[in-house]
This record gives C-alpha cells, sequence and structure tokens, in this order.
C-alpha cells in the first residue's frame, strides 16, 4: 500500500522548479514472432527521437526457473554498471541544475482535466526515481536474453507475452488486453506481507518474479507495458490519488484514448473514464518527464461516492 503522502504533498509543491528530473523509462516490448519466441525492445524517447528500437530476442528454449534472483541480479547489474550504458539500453536522464524552471502544464495535458506543476523533492519523486533505475537495469536482463548470452528467466517470458498481446490489438481492445492480463497475473499483497515495509515500489521484473504486489506494483507493469506495446508514451501516466472514502492513497494508470482519459485500476476490469473515477483526489502523475503535482484544488475534489466492484 502507498504510503500516505497527502500530508507532505504540499512540502513538495513548487510552481517553479529549479530543477527538473526527466526520468526517462526504459520500456519492455514484444515484435510480433512465432510461437516459442518473444522479443524485447526499448521504446524511443519521447523527447529523443533518436533512440532506435533493439533487435529481436533470441530463442528461449531455455528457462531459469530460479527467477526469485531476478531482483538481486537487476540491482547487481544496476550497480556495476555505474556510468557506462550498455550499447542497446535507454539511458534515464539525470537531474540537470542547469535546466530552466518548468512551467505549469494545462489541465488539457493531464487526466482529470487539472494543471499540473513539475517537483524537484520527495518521497515520490525519490520512489519513482528508484524504479526507474530499476527498470533500466531489468532491461539489461532482457538484452542478455536478446544476446542469447544467459537463459531468459521465466518472469521476463511472461511480461514480454503480456506485451506481445497488446501489440496484437489496437485503440481500447490494446489498453484492455493489457489491463486484464496484469491484473489476472499479479496476487494482491501488501508490502508488508510480502517485503516486511510498509511501502516498496517493483519494476515489472521483480513484480513477475514473485507473482505478487500492491496498486502500486499493477500501475507500474502497466505503464511499462502499455507503451512497449506501441501507446504513446505521451498517452500514459501513472498516477496516485487519495481514496476519499478509504482515507488512502491509491496507484492507477490513465491511458489517453479518442482524446479522453480512461483509468486502469488493479481494483476491477472495466475501463473508467477519469471524470467517472470514484472516491478519488488526484495528487501526483508520473511519467517519462519525472514527477508532477496536480494543483491544491485536485487535493479537494469531490467525486462519486460509488465504486464498481473489486475483483
Amino acid at each position: 500500500m502507498l504510503t500516505r503522502v497527502a500530508a507532505s504533498s504540499l512540502a513538495v509543491f513548487l510552481v517553479a522548479a529549479a530543477g527538473n528530473l526527466a526520468i526517462e523509462t526504459a520500456a519492455f516490448a514484444a515484435a510480433d514472432l512465432p510461437a516459442g519466441r518473444a522479443a524485447a525492445a526499448i521504446m524511443p524517447s519521447a523527447t529523443d527521437p533518436q533512440n532506435t528500437v533493439a533487435e529481436t530476442i533470441a530463442s528461449q528454449s531455455t528457462i531459469d526457473p530460479a527467477d526469485e534472483i531476478i531482483a538481486v541480479e537487476a540491482r547487481a547489474a544496476n550497480q556495476q554498471r555505474g556510468s557506462e550504458a550498455a550499447p542497446a539500453i535507454v539511458q534515464l536522464a539525470a537531474l540537470d541544475p542547469a535546466q530552466p524552471a518548468v512551467a505549469a502544464r494545462p489541465a488539457a495535458a493531464e487526466p482529470f482535466g487539472l494543471a499540473t506543476v513539475h517537483v524537484a523533492g520527495g518521497d515520490v519523486l525519490t520512489k519513482w526515481s528508484k524504479v526507474a533505475a530499476e527498470i533500466r537495469a531489468g532491461n539489461e536482463i532482457l538484452a542478455r536474453c536478446q544476446a542469447a548470452s544467459a537463459p531468459c528467466p521465466t518472469a521476463a517470458q511472461s511480461f514480454l507475452s503480456i506485451i506481445a498481446q497488446g501489440r496484437a490489438q489496437t485503440g481500447r481492445a490494446r489498453i484492455g488486453v493489457i489491463n486484464r492480463a496484469i491484473n489476472l497475473g499479479i496476487e494482491p499483497t501488501s508490502d508488508f506481507a510480502q517485503w516486511g515495509v510498509t511501502d516498496h515500489w517493483s519494476a515489472p521484473l521483480e513484480t513477475f518474479a514473485t507473482g505478487r504486489g500492491d496498486c502500486e506494483d499493477y500501475a507500474i507493469a502497466k505503464y511499462v507495458a502499455l507503451t512497449a506495446a506501441g501507446v504513446d508514451a505521451t498517452d500514459v501516466k501513472l498516477v496516485i490519488v487519495r481514496n476519499t472514502t478509504a482515507h488512502e492513497d491509491h496507484a492507477v494508470v490513465a491511458v489517453r484514448l479518442d482524446g479522453n482519459w480512461v483509468v486502469l485500476d488493479n481494483r476491477w476490469l472495466t475501463l473508467v473514464e477519469d471524470r467517472e473515477f470514484p472516491d478519488a483526489a488526484p495528487l501526483f502523475v508520473l511519467d517519462g518527464d519525472g514527477v508532477r503535482q496536480f494543483a491544491p484544488p485536485a487535493l479537494a475534489a469531490e467525486r462519486p461516492a460509488s465504486a464498481p466492484a473489486s475483483l
């Protein structure tokens, strides 16, 4: 369960940030391949059109059953890499203190029809930066699968399979297929039960290695899978909202479809428009540009009282 960030949200609210963390979330993509094969690709950055798509992954007939090592291996790869980049891995942009302050984004560009401003610190930014680094390390595991230099773990194959299902569809069907597959592919489990801590954000490979997670783990996996499956990165946002009924924070994904934002929630399979999303006051939006906070009126926004039945 997300830690309760509402109490500290105003502390990180900056109208003009001196620096901007531009997180270039590296995604995983699956190409259309014959049976028994999968593909991994790095999605090009919305801000860097020179990023290219990786080549098709090699045959995965050999599977490493010890998926429990994925998270450890990913973190080790990230630490060993340091400032060096594997040629096929898109790097995450670092904080650039010389970058000019970013003006507020207009409401039309964001879910819930609300304006946002960048934040330059705080718990949400720290967690998002950590997950972005772990996604990058996970890409190195996929790169080794691609080069056939190591067996491809089952967790990676499972995630690539979901991406392939999405790529086979278009529009609303693509979004729905990925939403359903991830909702049904992860067992809902609290961070305390799984990790012994109140809040732990996992990258997709760690989530699929354990097969368990809570709301932000579902949302992170959907965010990566959707962009990898071909949804434009500017049309996918990870959103943290305040559940006004349960009085706790909750993570979902918003996807722009035909000019409107639909919300993907791990509690049900229905795609709900942001204007009809129940019991939610938007707090933060996360994407490849970093973390932004919704304007203060969003914190007190009134939402419909009823919610679809949980799954």
